[in-house]
């Protein structure tokens, strides 16, 4: 449980310090070249925590979406409105009556901290002009909208933070607004805005990173607000530097200087990312960004607004707005949550079964292997039936010569019985053991059979990407006797179809979803001269590459045996080994399994599952 709590955290984690401060930097721009100047022409909450904002300008109109939700704190521009409430909440209601109808004049972030201002001009009752902020701050479970005054003062909050809840800061109408500050932390903007010399600034760097003894990426993002950990590890990347090296471990490779009051600033590290932070602080204050997501196969892993070289440009997709990014990546991943939550019962259902299975079939390997001894059973009994003359009437064993081998063996005898007896005990018992080798290693190849559906069923379940694909899975499982059909309930409807992608040469590669959709691929939609793919030795999906008579080219080939090795359970390996034949090679045994199959000519290759560079036709 606490090792499920800990995963949960760290997920959570990853995804708030992912939205970091130069993400928000990139979102302040994207704003306030859009919204300078619109007029705030709705105002609506959603949930609880969260704002959206209809704005119209001299182009068109646009809905920014502000969240302050502990677990997924948000702000970017969107071009869908969600359902409101009938009953609009008060701070809502406060909003609409001092500032709906105002004018954006400004949209700022203090530093690089995951903070964004909206400055609103307005009139109030009496016709004056009045100026107001809105303030976003996009911290995690502290995240808040704050509603203030031309003097800072907080005129609301969305969330009320009293002093029995923050000694740090009240957040409560009529208290003064202010950033916690940050600790042991430096603004990186105003770190590059100083009057110092390179020389100096780079010794300021060097007392700020190097001198903590952790790893240097973790000494990076403590010493400098703006930066998340992946944003940090990139930084390293560019510099050729070991991010989990202790940062200080690099300022121990330094030869000492002359002078005591000198501080060696030609240290390699230093000097690689220091340079690095410069550039990268240079984009970022010119407003220079290139939003990407960071996809594993199709599942989003990471975003950022600037490039990650770490990862390679096979894997990461970019947007010309970051709006767009986060609107798509928490998209993504919600659908990809959303699948999980929904093949919950049955996971829990197949990983019951697979257990229980696992467990049976560890027990008769051990019984069979239990069996092995019969042979030295048979054998005692022969000799004992040609030597057993010499047994004296009493003895506990007796020696006797394996004609077999010529060695001389030793037999146990039970002194109750003659050796006639004894020789007809061991060929009972040899008999016994024969039986039951014979029933077991029928049982174990069922068992397995078994084993490998269920994995495969699993395999089928990971590879689900909507409700309409655990339709047939389901009806697998009720096929094979692991779940019960409701009293009354029909089938249901099978809308899913076979993952269709083309290749890079123009043929038509197609992916069986689970094993009614491998079984139909292979023996009902394929003809003789197409190609078939499966991972080896492991469950996956069944693929076909229709040739329609041509000769497929090898990078055809290659993209295949991908798809194979991405569509089965040695997902994310870097080497996968892919079987391949013609579809007339692949046959089905009488009584298999749904996608069990059997072949005796084909050809193996060894490849990645890397699928990014292929085309999916949806």
């Amino acid at each position: 449980m606490l090792l499920y709590v800990k995963i949960i955290f760290l997920r959570y984690w990853r995804e708030i310090m992912a939205f970091d401060g130069i993400t928000v930097a990139a979102v302040v721009k994207e704003c306030r070249e859009l919204l300078t100047g619109s007029r705030i022409y709705k105002i609506a909450q959603p949930e609880a925590d969260e704002l959206q904002l209809t704005l119209r300008t001299k182009t068109g109109q646009y809905y920014l979406l502000l969240s302050a939700s502990a677990s997924l704190p948000l702000i970017y521009l969107t071009g869908t409105t969600k359902q409101s409430p009938l009953t609009a909440p008060n701070f809502c209601m406060l909003l609409r009556k001092h500032i709906q109808n105002g004018r954006i004049v400004d949209i700022t972030q203090p530093g690089l901290e995951r903070v964004m201002h909206i400055h609103i001009e307005h009139l109030n009752e009496l016709g004056d002009l009045c100026r107001k902020k809105l303030i976003i701050e996009v911290m995690g479970k502290h995240s808040n909208i704050i509603f203030c005054d031309e003097n800072d003062h907080i005129i609301d909050s969305i969330k009320h933070i009293s002093g029995m809840v923050s000694s740090v800061r009240e957040v409560l109408p009529g208290k003064p607004y202010f950033i916690p500050k940050t600790e042991n932390k430096a603004d990186p903007a105003a770190f590059m805005e100083k009057a110092l010399s390179d020389e100096d600034r780079k010794k300021e760097f060097r007392a700020l990173v190097f001198q903590k003894p952790m790893p240097l990426y973790k000494a990076l993002y403590t010493s400098f607000t703006g930066f998340s950990p992946i944003l940090a590890q990139e930084l390293c990347f560019r510099s050729a530097l070991d991010s989990d090296r202790s940062a200080l471990s690099y300022l121990q490779e330094e030869l000492p200087v002359s002078s005591d009051a000198a501080v060696n600033t030609q240290n390699p590290a230093v000097q690689q990312l220091y340079e690095q932070f410069v550039l990268l602080m240079k984009q970022i204050l010119a407003g220079d960004f290139s939003p990407v997501i960071v996809y594993d196969g199709k599942a989003p892993v990471e975003f950022a607004a600037v490039l990650l070289n770490i990862y390679g440009a096979s894997s990461t997709r970019a947007f010309s707005s970051v709006s767009a990014l986060l609107e798509t990546y928490y998209a993504e991943k919600n659908a990809l949550t959303r699948i999980r939550q929904r093949s919950a019962d049955l996971r829990k259902i197949v990983q019951t079964v697979l257990e229980r299975t696992v467990k049976k079939y560890d027990l008769q390997c051990q019984q069979i292997k239990d069996t092995e001894k019969r042979e030295k059973y048979k054998l005692y009994g022969e000799l004992l039936h040609t030597y057993g003359y010499n047994a004296e009437p009493g003895a506990k064993f007796l020696e006797a010569e394996n004609y077999y081998t010529g060695e001389t063996v030793r037999i146990p005898l039970d002194p109750t019985l003659t050796a006639s007896e004894n020789a007809k005990k061991y060929f009972d018992r040899y008999g016994k053991l024969k039986r039951t080798c014979e029933t077991l290693s029928e049982l174990i190849v069922e068992v397995k059979e078994e084993i490998s559906h269920l994995e495969s069923i699993s395999t089928s379940l990971d590879i689900a990407e909507q409700e309409s694909d655990l339709v047939q899975i389901k009806e697998e499982l009720i096929a094979a006797g692991y779940v019960r059909r409701k009293g009354g309930t029909k089938k249901e409807k099978v809308t899913s179809r076979p993952f269709h992608y083309i290749s890079s040469d123009g043929f038509h590669m197609y992916v069986g979803k689970n094993n009614f959709q491998n079984d139909e691929l292979t023996f009902k939609f394929a003809v003789g001269n197409d190609w078939w793919f499966h991972a080896k030795g492991q469950p996956g999906s069944h693929v076909i590459v229709r040739t329609e008579g041509a000769k497929l080219p090898d990078a055809t080939f290659e993209e295949a045996a991908r798809l194979a090795a991405y569509y089965s359970k040695g997902r994310g390996q870097a080497k996968v080994e892919i079987d391949y034949a013609e579809k007339k090679h692949v046959k089905k045994p009488n009584g298999a399994k749904p996608g069990f199959v059997v072949y005796y000519t084909n050809y193996s290759l060894v490849i990645d599952s890397d699928i990014s560079g292929i085309k999916q036709i949806v």
